[in-house]
């Protein structure tokens, strides 16, 4: 499977440029249409995506109602966070993708577009003690870097029981919004503390996260699908201009509602999200939450 004062800048940060480029024509090229079935494989982690937005009284027992009835086999091993000052998170092992399951609550449009564009929140190099080995080069969002380090070293912990218990081979690690970018965070630092299982990243509304060479690493070291739904503003926050870049790894609800797989760091092509909401006065904050295949982020 395979955060900024925006006026007039992000607009011309965000547009097309007029005639396309001999890259851009062979990135539009690429762009390939998913099939129902390519499609239906990703329904599973929107739920378990969308189960991070419930209370973890309920995630710890898998009571939570219609998202945990439709991952029914998921085995729960913890769950935390206070919906405040720390997003909920639950992890579990799932027998039918045989996979453990990281998942973190995203926050609704109004507070990520705050944190995205929050002037104080900079690019800073990643934390030594947390994401140790990485070169001070690869620079994230100081406010979503801050959120990730409240809960890496129990989710850690919490991984480690899962792979152990269940003989896991595989981690997947999901989230919507806010929830997106700590799980890209995960995904970056689970690995340089557990080895000998795969790693992949399944985020919905992405804001971006870092800088290229974070997304150069990504690119490298992490299996990365980020879904945006049709006009979704928050994928193109914190602006380019600014030093952020997404990874690869795009794949674009469009308005008729067919998923394309969008090649590249940040595609321009009108078919992908960059492309399609050159700005934010361009894009619909309701599309933010979905339908993701139709799951509606929320508990």
């Amino acid at each position: 499977m395979i955060h900024l004062n925006w006026m007039g800048q992000q607009i011309s940060d965000e547009r097309v440029s007029s005639a396309p480029t001999a890259g851009e024509l062979f990135r539009r090229q690429s762009i390939t249409t998913l099939s129902t079935a390519q499609i239906s494989t990703f329904k599973p982690f929107s739920f378990f995506a969308s189960t991070a937005y419930c209370n973890p009284s309920t995630t710890v027992n898998w009571s939570c109602g219609s998202n945990c009835v439709a991952n029914s086999d998921f085995i729960p091993v913890a769950s935390g966070g206070d919906g405040d000052s720390v997003q909920f998170w639950y992890v579990g092992f799932s027998p039918s993708h045989a996979t453990v399951i990281v998942a973190h609550q995203g926050t609704d449009t109004s507070e990520i577009e705050a944190d995205a564009t929050d002037l104080d929140a900079f690019l800073e190099s990643l934390n030594p003690t947390l994401f140790p080995g990485i070169s001070s080069s690869v620079e994230a969002h100081s406010g979503f870097a801050n959120e990730q380090a409240k809960t890496a070293t129990t989710i850690l912990s919490a991984v480690k029981t899962a792979i152990s218990a269940h003989s896991a081979k595989k981690v997947t690690i999901v989230g919507h919004s806010l929830g997106a970018a700590i799980a890209i965070l995960d995904g970056v630092y689970l690995p340089l503390h557990i080895s000998g299982v795969s790693f992949q990243v399944i985020g919905y509304g992405m804001p971006r996260v870092g800088n290229e060479n974070f997304a150069n690493y990504v690119d490298a070291h992490l299996s990365l699908t980020r879904i945006n739904n049709k006009k979704d503003i928050v994928p193109i926050v914190p602006g380019r201009f600014l030093g952020y870049h997404h990874p690869s790894g795009e794949v674009h609800i469009m308005a008729n509602n067919q998923w394309v797989s969008c090649p590249g760091q940040d595609n321009t092509s009108d078919e992908c999200t960059v492309g399609d909401v050159p700005s934010i006065f361009e894009g619909t904050p309701n599309d933010h939450h979905g339908p993701y295949d139709g799951v509606n982020m929320g508990c």
